[in-house]
């Protein structure tokens, strides 16, 4: 099973993308699942289908089915009871109600709602093929980092000792101040660090990639060069891109020779920007393609676009990758269109803290490497490069 996302700057046509490439797919054989993360949910108005249904996914035609998803019905309840914990928390220590409420809900509920069906399909779905419509690339950014982070926050929400906790209860409590969680709370954020870990395994897994869509203009190039390292950062894979709204042929009056000669040389600059990823060119067609016919059209019409046998294709080059050099370790993770000057790195006990562009990305070191002191930093042919060497003081301990 492959998972294809799609993402890009608002108003390329990353919807259109999306859904032509599912069409693509399922007329080809390959039962294909489409669904959006996006809140604007245009997925249906690109099928013209109707996704309203809380069902599950609807059959779009034969081998094609899409999905919209709903936060409040897909993560609410689960996270009801970590929340009502949160707040007898904050009630002993004096917190206004309102502002409680506030601070206890769960943040990007809509992503992780999105992330929980991904993951649910992915996992129990009949798929070949999951199509993912992202929202526009900063909320991408955000969704695709959250089951990491969301994770890290739930392992300091409660204490890692969790046995403990159940044992020594009663006297916990009253030296604490504040109510102790009880074994059902614990049990609901394990299993949302379970869920989350899961999610994360599969986004940065050789089962799942990024496709940018993109028109060749310069502001959106350079936003999509910013999102290729940013995506990269966060250990995921990009492995094409698609370059939109391309007028053919040459200009038959200055305005449009003008539109022409800009695009031209925006194309030049994607492929040298994404040199090693696929590109591939979409026309800019007469008419907007809605309904699976014209998608199929779109799909058809692509310049440089991959056989279908190859979407179904593992990757490779994603997340962390640890190997052992002389005298110790190097950690490696792809994080193209950079210099080492770009790149923020602090050590914080177990922990990396890496910076990009404004973009920041806390990672848990592996084990080994925490008995590890950093040596230096570069980055080399794409990639960040992280020195490690063994403290013989605690691997004696150790």
């Amino acid at each position: 099973m492959r998972v294809l996302l799609f993402t890009g700057k608002g108003g390329v046509g990353k919807t259109t993308t999306a859904a032509a490439t599912a069409v693509r797919a399922a007329r080809a054989g390959v039962k294909t699942l489409v669904m959006s993360t996006d809140a604007a949910h245009s997925l249906g108005d690109a099928l013209d289908t109707d996704l309203a249904s809380p069902r599950g996914p609807v059959e779009v035609e034969p081998g094609l089915f899409a999905l919209q998803v709903s936060a409040t019905s897909s993560v609410g309840p689960s996270w009801r009871l970590v929340q009502d914990y949160l707040l007898q928390v904050l009630d002993t220590l004096g917190v206004d109600p309102v502002v409680a409420e506030e601070l206890t809900s769960l943040p990007g509920a809509e992503e992780v709602a999105a992330l929980v069906a991904l993951g649910e399909q992915a996992e129990s779905g009949p798929w070949d093929l999951v199509v993912v419509d992202c929202a526009p690339t900063a909320e991408t950014l955000r969704l695709l980092a959250l089951p990491e982070a969301l994770a890290w926050h739930l392992e300091r929400l409660l204490p890692g000792q969790r046995s403990l906790i159940r044992t020594l209860r009663p006297a916990a409590a009253a030296a604490a101040g504040v109510p102790l969680p009880a074994p059902a709370v614990l049990s609901a954020v394990s299993r949302w660090q379970q869920r989350l870990g899961e999610v994360q395994r599969l986004l940065t897994g050789p089962q799942t990639s990024v496709r940018l869509v993109l028109t060749p203009e310069r502001v959106v190039i350079a936003e999509s060069r910013r999102t290729w390292t940013s995506l990269g950062l966060h250990g995921f894979v990009v492995d094409g891109v698609v370059v939109n709204r391309v007028f053919p042929g040459a200009g038959a009056d200055p305005w449009r020779t003008a539109w022409n000669d800009a695009q031209q040389a925006g194309l030049r600059e994607v492929r040298e920007s994404f040199a090693g990823l696929s590109v591939a060119v979409a026309p800019y067609l007469p008419a907007e393609p809605v309904g699976p016919d014209a998608l199929a059209g779109f799909a058809a019409a692509l310049e440089g676009g991959q056989p279908v046998d190859d979407l179904l294709a593992p990757v490779a080059g994603g997340g962390l990758r640890v190997e052992p050099v002389d005298g110790g370790f190097a950690l490696r993770l792809s994080l193209p269109l950079v210099t080492a000057g770009e790149v923020s790195l602090q050590r914080r006990g177990e922990e990396l803290l890496l910076e990009v562009g404004g973009h920041r990305r806390v990672l848990a070191l592996p084990s080994a490497l925490q008995r590890c002191r950093v040596t230096g930093a570069a980055v080399r042919g794409g990639d960040l490069e992280i020195g490690f060497e063994p403290d013989e003081a605690v691997w004696r301990r150790g």
